[in-house]
């Protein structure tokens, strides 16, 4: 399956816990003030990447503790993204994502393909980046607007439980 990338960092420690294989996907809509990855704003930027691709690295490294999903917008590309955490979990590996939506903003959207991703995820990290509320001291995010949320927790209960 085809997926549109600006890049991949194989060995990330700052996109989440442990180590992790973190794929930054091209395009986004928010624009955020401030972002510090604008050259994936445009749709046409980057490359195409086939998701065996990007498996392969996983498999290259058995020190990954998980993948997570940057951009750029992820959840502009949900169906690629959803293979690529399925396989993750059959290895055992855990999975993050980033977006500039809020939680409820993805969910009131009832895209069945945004809806499949979300119930793969095990930590989302949602919300703009907002300049004004740039924190250097806050874990796995830019600014205090942005949640780090516990999606296992959330299908579990239905309520909002933020890590960190």
């Amino acid at each position: 399956m085809k997926i549109r990338i600006a890049g991949i960092v194989e060995e990330s420690i700052v996109d989440g816990d442990g180590l992790r294989l973190s794929i930054f996907t091209q395009g986004c809509p928010h624009h955020c003030p401030g972002c510090h990855n604008p050259g994936t704003h445009p749709a046409t930027g980057g490359r195409d990447a086939d998701t065996d691709e990007i498996l392969a690295l996983v498999d290259a490294n058995p020190l990954l503790d998980g993948i997570t999903f940057s951009g750029g917008e992820p959840f502009l590309q949900p169906s690629p993204l959803t293979k690529l955490a399925r396989e993750a979990h059959a290895r055992g590996l855990d999975v993050w994502s980033y977006t500039g939506y809020t939680l409820e903003q993805l969910v009131a959207k009832k895209n069945p393909a945004i809806d499949a991703l979300l119930k793969e995820l095990d930590v989302l990290v949602d919300g703009r980046y907002e300049e004004r509320l740039r924190d250097l001291t806050l874990n796995f995010r830019g600014s205090s607007n942005q949640r780090v949320i516990d999606m296992n927790a959330y299908r579990k209960t239905g309520k909002i439980k933020t890590l960190y």
